[in-house]
C-alpha cells in the first residue's frame, strides 16, 4: 500500500507533520510525558543528547541513558493528542518515507508514559505510583479503528457497562490491557507501587466527576467507579491518555505501559499542586527499567 500525501503528511525537510521528527531521530525506547516542560526534566538525566525538536506541544529530546538510546516526547493533554503521537511514531518506525510504503520488516517500540493522576481508592494516597494493568477508555478513540475487539477485554467491558448502567449516548468504553512484559519489568511493589485498572477520561472536569457550574449527568458516577471490581482488580485512578496509548500501540504491534503518580485523591478530597520534585523519583525508576 502506498500512502498518499493527504494521509501521510511529510514536511519539506523530511520530517513527520506534527512531531517534526525524522525517522533517524527516533529511538526504539520512548518515554511519553504530557507536559512539554517535563521533557527537559527527563532528559536532564541523559548522558548525552543527539536531537532536540519542538513543534506546538510536541517536544522531543533523544539521547542516551546508561547506554540505552531513549526518546522522551511530550504529548500534551488528552487521548486526541495521543492519536497523533502514536500514529506518527509508528510511521517514523515502520513506513519508508521515500516510497511511502510499509517497510518489509516491522519494528516494535517500547513506550512508557510517565504521568500524573487522581487516586480513587484508600490505598492510593497522594504520592503513590500506579501502574496501569488495564485502561478503560472513556474517550471512544479506539472505536474508530478496525480490530479493536481483538485487542480489548470484551467481558470486562460488558461487566463495567452493566455496573455503571452505562448510557448509550456516551459511546462504548473500551478495556485495553497494557503490555504485560513492560508491567512486569517496571512494577515494583516493594517501592509502594500499586497496579490495577485506570480510567482514561475525555476531559478533566465533568468526565472525571468534577462539578463546577454545570451539573453532572450522573452525580453518582465516581461512587460507582470506586466500587467496580473485576477479577479482584479495582479502579485505582483517573488520567487522560493511557487507553489511547495502550490501544493504538497494541493494534500497531508496540509495547506500551502507563505509570502515574497520584497528585490528588478524589476520595480523600486532597490535592498536591507542588508535585514536580516528587515525580523525579518515578522518572529515575522508569529510566532504569525501560
Amino acid at each position: 500500500m502506498t500512502y498518499p500525501p493527504s494521509e501521510l503528511i511529510i514536511n519539506t525537510d523530511g520530517s513527520i507533520f506534527h512531531l517534526h521528527l525524522k525517522p533517524e531521530n527516533l529511538a526504539n525506547k520512548v518515554i511519553l510525558v504530557g507536559d512539554p516542560g517535563r521533557v527537559e526534566t527527563v532528559a536532564s538525566y541523559f548522558d548525552s543528547r543527539e536531537c532536540d525538536v519542538q513543534s506546538r506541544e510536541f517536544h522531543t529530546i533523544t539521547g542516551t541513558y546508561q547506554g540505552k538510546r531513549i526518546s522522551v516526547i511530550s504529548t500534551g493533554i488528552g487521548c486526541d493528542n495521543c492519536d497523533i503521537v502514536i500514529n506518527e511514531l509508528d510511521a517514523l518506525k515502520n513506513i519508508d518515507f521515500c516510497t511511502r510504503e510499509n517497510k518489509d520488516q516491522m519494528s516494535s517500540l517500547e513506550i512508557v508514559r510517565i504521568g500524573t493522576c487522581g487516586g480513587l481508592q484508600p490505598n492510593t494516597p497522594i504520592g503513590t505510583f500506579i501502574c496501569s494493568e488495564t485502561s478503560i477508555g472513556f474517550d471512544g478513540l479506539l472505536n474508530y479503528y478496525e480490530g479493536r475487539d481483538n485487542v480489548c477485554n470484551l467481558e470486562m467491558e460488558d461487566a463495567f457497562k452493566r455496573h455503571m448502567n452505562w448510557h448509550a449516548r456516551l459511546g462504548d468504553p473500551y478495556c485495553i490491557p497494557n503490555d504485560a512484559e513492560l508491567l512486569k519489568r517496571i512494577y515494583q511493589p516493594d517501592k509502594g507501587m500499586v497496579k490495577g485498572i485506570t480510567i482514561a477520561c475525555g476531559g478533566f472536569y465533568g468526565p472525571q466527576g468534577r462539578r463546577l457550574r454545570i451539573p453532572l449527568a450522573d452525580p453518582l458516577q465516581n461512587q460507582k467507579i470506586e466500587a467496580f471490581e473485576y477479577n479482584g482488580a479495582r479502579i485505582n485512578n483517573f488520567e487522560m491518555e493511557s487507553s489511547a496509548i495502550a490501544g493504538l500501540s497494541k493494534l500497531l504491534g508496540h509495547k506500551a505501559l502507563t505509570v502515574c503518580m497520584v497528585v490528588a485523591n478524589r476520595k480523600a478530597k486532597e490535592a498536591n499542586a507542588n508535585y514536580k520534585n516528587q515525580i523525579e523519583d518515578l522518572i529515575k525508576l522508569v529510566l532504569d527499567r525501560i
